[in-house]
């Protein structure tokens, strides 16, 4: 298992033009310590995507590239007509129509690469019944195996070739409205983060209490399990608690929560995420009313940063959010669809839009010159986004998204995949041995398991640096799997019913 140097901050080449000349792609299974309950599914097992791309530079120097990503069932397409097969099929549908335009492409620069794929990726997905968001996936994973790829080449980190501009970020067609923006600027003031809080999630299936976990339902692997104990264990201080769209549960578990975060006398902050379980606005102000004005609910309440997504996204571009926009701050989640979607979301109250890796590197770079160019022109700093999580494994998939958020200078971030996978899961002990080698800030051995490393509720990302999109090890490719080819449409089922 190859690591690579640190980064060598020399002078670095103008904007080299890169092209992918070969590109292969594996999977392997994981399995959840505990189910993990989200949306319309409970997930108890999954499967996560790996990528390895051969690119060449106009100069001639060849080098690696990597990305990995979880098969997320039920979040890309929550149609339940489908199964979670059918949504694996789905994904690697969209890795393979991406791979196969990316192969066809001329020299160009990483962001050339997306801005010249993107209208296509989304008109080829759509013709198979392929959400956006599906689509994004695919040329998501494509775009960051090229980008580690360049970095490698270039012997430079991710952060340093965005900062220098050598990407070729700028105005395009894909984004009309930032035409006049000055993208060499858009990351100016801003260092590295050395380190960042996560913001544990507290899922609808979760138990809160020690005393709710039943004598069959322990795991016993040393790793917390209800909320109180994830609390005493990490010191998180942020949180993102699902609610599932019945009032009267809601606050009740609402209810169980504060129970557990206001005893320990710390400040804290949270967010709510509506998983598009709310049918209308106006229920879900209603909602947040009678949240607020529960005296027992006091501090909480009151601790809520925004509320992520709780119309379903069918409805949530239809109609104004601002019955709920006007009491506190609305994101975008499952909405954030097409590049333009951020932009439809202002016009209806929402100030604020996720960042996740697998919905696109270059769309949350883009999102964040938005939020730049909205707030320079209102005077105030209305307009932000928010670092939410897939599933990111440890390795490739968490150091990459890491990377992704701490260059947009975001200050805490959702992660699940500790809590619910423990560690490496089942990868070869040499792989996460190699990967705590090399960043030995964000991981450490604990109980004989190689786990991420959190510190009074922190993530520390110093080691993130190095030579290439976050990550100075290389990933066993033979220990996983050979992705198969995608079984999509499915006859019979295939693009009938599927999301918007």
């Amino acid at each position: 298992m190859r690591a690579l140097p640190v980064a060598r901050f020399n002078r670095l080449p103008d904007q080299m033009r890169v092209r992918l000349v070969e590109i292969e792609c594996r999977e392997r299974p994981y399995r959840l310590r505990m189910p993990f309950r989200f949306g319309v599914t409970t997930a108890t097992h999954g499967r996560q995507a790996i990528v390895r791309a051969r690119i060449v530079l106009d100069n001639g120097l060849e080098a690696t590239g990597w990305s990995a990503e979880a098969l997320g069932a039920k979040w890309f397409d929550k149609n339940t007509a489908l199964t979670d097969a059918q949504n694996h099929h789905q994904l690697r549908r969209s890795i393979e129509i991406a791979a196969r335009a990316y192969l066809a492409l001329p020299f160009n620069t990483p962001f050339g690469l997306f801005a010249t794929a993107y209208d296509k990726q989304i008109a080829d997905c759509a013709a198979e019944g392929l959400n956006a968001l599906v689509a994004s996936y695919g040329q998501s994973l494509v775009d960051r195996a090229v980008l580690d790829g360049f970095c490698r080449a270039q012997e430079t980190s991710f952060d340093r070739a965005l900062r220098s501009g050598m990407v070729g970020l700028g105005s395009s067609h894909l984004a009309p409205e930032l035409a006049s923006f000055d993208f060499s600027r858009l990351f100016d003031g801003r260092a590295p983060a050395q380190n960042i809080a996560v913001r544990h999630t507290v899922g609808l299936s979760d138990p809160i209490l020690s005393s709710d976990i039943a004598p069959g339902d322990r795991v016993d692997d040393g790793l917390p399990q209800s909320l109180e104990e994830v609390v005493a264990f990490y010191g998180n201080r942020h949180f993102k608690l699902k609610i599932g769209g019945d009032p009267v549960a809601d606050l009740d578990r609402l209810e169980q929560i504060a129970s557990v975060l206001d005893r320990r006398g710390h400040r804290y902050a949270a967010t709510l995420d509506g998983n598009e379980q709310y049918s209308q606005p106006e229920i879900i102000a209603d909602f947040f009313d009678r949240f607020r004005s529960r005296p027992s609910l006091t501090r909480l309440a009151g601790s809520i940063l925004f509320v992520e997504q709780p119309v379903h996204r069918a409805r949530a571009l239809a109609a104004s959010i601002r019955p709920l926009a006007n009491r506190i701050p609305v994101i975008i989640d499952e909405s954030d669809g097409e590049l333009s979607a951020f932009c439809a979301a202002r016009q209806l109250g929402y100030t604020g839009v996720s960042s996740k890796a697998c919905k696109g590197v270059w769309k949350s770079i883009l999102n964040l010159a938005r939020c730049r160019l909205w707030n320079s022109q209102e005077g105030q700093d209305r307009y932000f986004m928010s670092a939410e999580d897939l599933t990111c494994e440890p390795g490739i998939s968490l150091q990459q998204d890491l990377s992704l958020v701490a260059l947009l200078g975001l200050t805490h971030v959702e992660r699940n995949a500790h809590h619910f996978i423990d560690g490496f899961g089942d990868r070869p002990d040499a792989e996460a041995r190699a990967f705590l080698a090399a960043h030995p800030d964000l991981y450490h051995r604990q109980n004989g398991r190689v786990r991420l490393r959190i510190d009074e509720g922190q993530l520390r990302l110093g080691s993130l640096d190095v030579v290439g999109f976050g990550a100075a090890i290389d990933p066993l490719f033979d220990a996983a799997e050979p992705m198969p080819s995608a079984e999509w449409p499915t006859p019979g089922k295939g693009t009938e019913g599927a999301s918007p």
